[in-house]
């Protein structure tokens, strides 16, 4: 398990071998013994298999071909309208209509995610995130019917892999972990941690492809823009008011 998680690496081509309804479930059942928060499971999971809802849900993923090509396409979603629901059938008030409740469950439903992901890595199957599910969420919430108090979170492609791509890099832990209190980072240790990044030969061709003089700079000015991230932060806020999460 060690192995499989040191080596992981991010796969979206997928031969065209299907994976088994029993495969699934089983990778599913490990799943959903993940962690959760008072083991109120207060998140679902909606399988995507049929071409026909693919292309439905592709245009909401920015057309990534992942969505189209991979066998199984998961969609990890914050639920509370199934918990509510049991609530009211048992003379129980609910009080989850507020931003806690809901950041309760975008974590159960991301705990769910990773779970999953690593299980079906354990199996041989390789694995793509689509950081796009929270910027069209209230596209996806149309295609896949989802109800008052339930938010799409994260979008996982899954199958066999058809390549075999290089390991990302990813920063030292010296960069990550602090020990006992969080300890500021001097400028020179910031630059530090950065530098391996910035010497690796795809990020020198990012820079060149993006005319930029830095690496930071296709980070704020091309990838993540703030006037995107304002456009689709208030698009994530009237999808959370609407489904129900906002009303205190």
């Amino acid at each position: 398990m060690m192995d499989i998680l040191k080596n992981r690496k991010t796969i979206r081509k997928y031969t065209d071998q299907d994976v088994s309804d029993e495969l699934l479930n089983e990778i599913l059942e490990a799943g959903v013994r993940a962690s959760t928060t008072g083991n109120m499971q207060v998140y679902s999971v909606v399988v995507t298999r049929d071409q026909e809802m693919k292309e439905k849900l592709s245009p909401c993923h920015f057309n990534q071909p992942m969505i189209k090509q991979a066998p199984v396409t998961l969609t990890f979603c914050a639920d509370f309208n199934r918990f509510v629901r049991w609530c009211e059938l048992n003379n129980a008030e609910p009080g989850y209509d507020n931003f806690l409740s809901f950041v309760t469950a975008a974590i159960d439903a991301l705990l769910v995610a990773q779970t999953v992901c690593v299980a079906a890595e354990a199996k041989g199957l390789g694995i793509c995130y689509l950081g796009t599910t929270t910027y069209m969420a209230k596209k996806i919430i149309d295609v896949l019917g989802l109800p008052k108090g339930v938010v799409p979170i994260t979008t996982v492609t899954l199958g066999y892999p058809a390549e075999n791509p290089d390991q990302i890099d990813r920063l030292s832990l010296d960069a990550v972990v602090h020990k006992e209190t969080y300890k500021e980072f001097s400028d020179d240790q910031i630059k530090g941690f950065y530098a391996e990044k910035e010497a690796r030969e795809d990020s020198k061709q990012f820079i060149k492809e993006n005319n930029k003089e830095t690496l930071a700079q296709v980070f704020t000015d091309v990838r993540y823009k703030k006037a995107d991230n304002v456009t689709f932060s208030n698009m994530f806020l009237e999808v959370l008011k609407e489904q129900g999460y906002m009303n205190q």
